[in-house]
């Protein structure tokens, strides 16, 4: 890691709040890069990942429309890791070679945020891409709580995906900077992201 904060990791289990914190970081003047939503770009109809998962995965994964069926991949990487290999090893490449092409076009001072799901899952090909990982924490029944409510998904279910990703331990280990986002009012949140930022343009 570098003394520099120009090039921000953003991560976090789901439901933990960073998709919040990814929001306070643009209204601060950052460049968001989010690798979710390339994702579905890559897997919309016409998008440069279909063809080469359509050969990997099979027809049936791919919808009427010519875009991943996204629910039913989800439940196959679930039931086969094989299938979650074969996924991410289509995605993975193609994912960083459009953040990489992004932040190469930003302007050079540009603070740059990747917001990134499983980083923890990927952080050798991260590690050397950032200056510093943000970690957004939260319990576990803080996550479940979250996602049943904004979602309408069983407690079962959010568990499972919870069960899929790095585990909170894991997640803390990679951490530079944490934000612990038990209980925080938006306010509180907000104050606690301003304060990262100014201590981030300090150390530049």
């Amino acid at each position: 890691m570098s003394n520099s904060a120009r090039r921000i990791g953003l991560t976090g289990g789901i439901g933990s709040g960073k998709s919040t914190v990814a929001r306070l970081l643009t209204q601060l003047g950052a460049l968001l890069i989010d690798t979710d939503a390339i994702a579905r770009s890559l897997t919309q109809a016409g998008g440069a990942a279909i063809a080469p998962l359509r050969e990997q995965l099979g027809e049936r994964f791919i919808a009427p429309d010519g875009a991943l069926d996204r629910a039913a991949v989800r439940e196959r990487v679930f039931q086969d890791p094989q299938a979650k290999r074969q996924l991410e090893a289509v995605l993975h490449p193609l994912i960083l070679a459009e953040c990489d092409a992004r932040a190469a076009a930003a302007p050079a001072h540009q603070r740059l945020v990747f917001d990134v799901p499983l980083l923890a899952e990927s952080v050798q090909r991260w590690r050397a891409r950032v200056d510093r990982i943000v970690v957004v924490d939260c319990s576990e029944a803080t996550q479940v709580q979250r996602v049943m409510a904004r979602s309408g998904w069983t407690q079962d279910a959010v568990q499972a995906v919870i069960a899929q990703q790095a585990s909170r331990a894991q997640r803390l280990a990679i951490a530079d900077d944490v934000i612990a986002n038990d209980g925080l009012s938006l306010d509180a949140l907000q104050a606690h992201v301003l304060a990262l930022w100014q201590r981030w343009n300090l150390n530049n």
